[in-house]
């Protein structure tokens, strides 16, 4: 019965795309919620400057996670490798490379955050009233940034021994850490902004701490020895990996910092009514971003079977239930992004401008379903290389100079600028949909030599 539940080469698409969906989308959700729990209770019980120095700060450290999470990939997939080819030695010793590795890469970024911070938040245009509070973020979470670090790659090693529940156990024992984090340190104790940084830390500290306590007990998954943690061979075959994923991470991430320093020059009220805009936008990437993991896996199946047909028929199945649900959340942030942003805040002002950049960001809930498919059945058929170019094509050519020309505009829209997104992703469908043309006409083609 298992051989049958995880095989997409057969029985209905719906239902066997939906059922491998969900528990991916579990795991986003808790993701999800562990961004937003800071902002939330700083929001409400906090300043808004705190606001501001939560979301400026929050996107360095993402800069970071999200990079570190990308190049930690190699090191699954290259597991991944040795686990199929029975080489359990091998294992250990990739294991042991990466944490050789990612140590001393911590050390390097723990001191750049630390010297750099207050450069970083200029550099960010943070508003006047939250730079210093977007300093102390940065230079907090630079302090435990070893937590953060060994928390993303623990999770890379677990799923790379074929475990992908006990990340989603760790993303929620982290979640749960960190509310209970921000609640005492914001709400009881007053530390604002200080306070949503040493619950992240804290979160991430306690997950590693557990993760460690579980992988002593299973020392069975792989033969690790001292002698592996060195820098050997292996680092350059899970960082070859890892790369051009990072590679991708980074540019990502940087638009979002140059974006998050277009609106911050606005004014602190504009800064924080996007960092609790940004909180929305990351539940309403849900479904998409579902999808999209979901895809790949599914397309991947069914290209190995040689079942092209079934292939497209799952990218448009993906497509119209993304793409359904994605109306009525586009609908909801249009119409009442206010009532949305009033979860995170009781500012009047900053709700005000977190729904003005929803109002313009709506449209994206509805056609990233659309791209995520798309991308999705792409990566399905191992075509990274189009899927990396066609996202850095859509972040240059259109979100990035969308945004910095509406933002220098007299009286600037954050609603203007959130279109930026629905406008990048619109031109991103159009490249998609080309290529896809195209790759139809070369399969047909070579169908027929």
């Amino acid at each position: 019965m298992t051989e049958n539940k995880n095989d997409f080469t057969q029985g209905n698409i719906v239902g066997k795309l939906l059922k491998f969906m969900i528990p991916i989308l579990g795991a986003l959700v808790l993701q999800a919620m562990y961004g937003a729990v800071d902002i939330l209770v700083v929001g409400w019980f906090g300043t808004t400057a705190g606001i501001s120095g939560v979301s400026t700060g929050s996107s360095v450290v993402n800069l970071i996670t999200f990079t570190i999470t990308g190049l930690s990939m190699g090191v699954t997939i290259v597991m991944g490798l040795y686990i199929g080819e029975k080489k359990t030695e091998k294992v250990g010793q990739v294991v042991g490379g990466a944490i050789w590795l990612f140590f001393w890469m911590a050390f390097v970024i723990a001191a750049a955050m630390l010297i750099f911070a207050r450069p970083l938040a200029v550099l960010m245009q943070a508003p006047e009233e939250a730079v210093d509070l977007t300093v102390l973020y940065v230079r907090i979470c630079g302090g435990g940034i070893f937590f953060i670090i060994a928390y993303n790659v623990i999770s890379s090693i677990f799923r790379g021994i074929g475990d992908s529940n006990m990340p989603l156990i760790f993303v929620g024992i982290a979640c749960v850490v960190n509310i209970i984090g921000d609640l005492l340190f914001i709400a009881i104790f007053k530390w604002n902004v200080a306070g949503a940084a040493l619950a992240t830390v804290m979160a991430q500290a306690v997950s590693v701490i557990l993760s460690i306590i579980i992988i002593r007990k299973r020392k069975s998954l792989l033969t690790m020895k001292k002698e592996y943690i060195h820098f050997s061979p292996e680092i350059i075959n899970f960082i070859r990996v890892g790369t051009p994923i990072a590679f991708q991470e980074v540019l990502t991430q940087l638009s979002f910092l140059a974006l998050c320093a277009f609106i911050n020059s606005l004014g602190l009220d504009a800064s924080s009514g996007y960092g609790v805009a940004n909180k929305i936008v990351s539940f309403i990437m849900l479904i998409p971003g579902a999808l999209m993991q979901s895809m790949a896996s599914f397309v991947a199946q069914n290209v190995g079977a040689g079942q092209e047909k079934r292939a497209r028929s799952a990218m448009v199945t993906g497509m119209l239930i993304g793409s359904s649900i994605g109306i009525f959340i586009a609908f909801l942030s249009f119409f009442r992004g206010d009532l949305l942003a009033g979860i995170f805040s009781n500012d009047a002002a900053v709700i005000v401008r977190a729904a003005e950049y929803l109002k313009g960001f709506a449209p994206e809930a509805v056609v990233t379903a659309i791209l995520f498919s798309f991308v999705g059945y792409y990566n399905g058929h191992s075509k990274t290389l189009f899927v990396m170019l066609q996202g850095i094509a859509q972040t240059f050519i259109v979100r990035l100079p969308m945004s910095y020309i509406m933002s220098i505009q007299p009286n600037a829209s954050l609603t203007m600028i959130g279109l930026a997104a629905p406008s990048a992703t619109i031109f991103g469908i159009v490249i998609n949909l080309i290529y896809f043309v195209i790759m139809s006409r070369k399969m047909k083609f070579m169908k027929g030599q």
